[in-house]
C-alpha cells in the first residue's frame, strides 16, 4: 500500500500548525490597546443605566417580543432599584458595554429582576448603541436563550 502524499502534507501541516497557535496567544505582558486607539475606534460614550431612553428600548423590545412570539399583551410598566453591575468587564480592548439590573413591574402586577446591557455600536446596523435584556422569569425558550435564572445576560 502506499502512502497518499496530500494526505500526508495536510496532516504535518495541521500538526505544525496546532503547535504553533498556543504560542501566538496573547500573553498578560502583551501591551492592550484600548477600544478608544483602535483602527476603528470606539468612544465608549454610552448612555448609563437610569437613562430614560435605555429603558424605553428595553420596554418597547420586551413588548414586542411578547407580542410577537408568545402572544402575550404583557409590558413593563415602571423600573426601580436600577443599579449598574458591570462597566467594561471584560477588559478596554474589547466593545465598551455596561452592565445593570434593575426591579421591574409588568402588566399583570408582578415585580420581576431585569438583567440588561448598554453596548456600543451594536445597534441598528451598528449606528448606534444596542441594548440586550432578559426578563426573569420570562425567558421562556426551550432552549433557556439566556441560560437558567438570565445568566448569560449578565457579565
Amino acid at each position: 500500500m502506499r502512502p497518499n502524499l496530500p494526505l500526508a502534507v495536510l496532516a504535518l501541516g495541521l500538526f505544525t500548525a496546532s503547535s504553533v497557535l498556543p504560542a501566538l496567544a496573547r500573553s498578560g505582558r502583551e501591551e492592550i490597546s484600548p477600544a478608544e486607539e483602535q483602527t476603528f475606534p470606539y468612544d465608549a460614550d454610552i448612555p448609563g443605566c437610569q437613562d430614560t431612553d435605555v429603558l424605553e428600548k428595553v420596554s418597547t423590545q420586551f413588548a414586542e417580543k411578547e407580542a410577537k412570539f408568545w402572544n402575550s399583551s404583557l409590558t413593563i410598566v415602571s423600573y426601580e432599584r436600577i443599579e449598574r453591575t458591570a462597566w467594561r468587564p471584560y477588559g478596554v480592548d474589547f466593545i465598551p458595554r455596561r452592565y445593570c439590573s434593575a426591579l421591574a413591574t409588568t402588566s399583570d402586577g408582578v415585580r420581576r429582576k431585569v438583567d440588561y446591557s448598554v453596548r456600543e455600536s451594536l445597534g441598528i446596523i451598528g449606528s448606534t448603541w444596542g441594548v440586550d435584556f432578559c426578563v426573569h422569569g420570562l425567558d421562556r425558550n426551550n432552549a433557556y436563550a439566556y441560560a437558567t435564572a438570565c445568566r448569560m445576560a449578565r457579565p
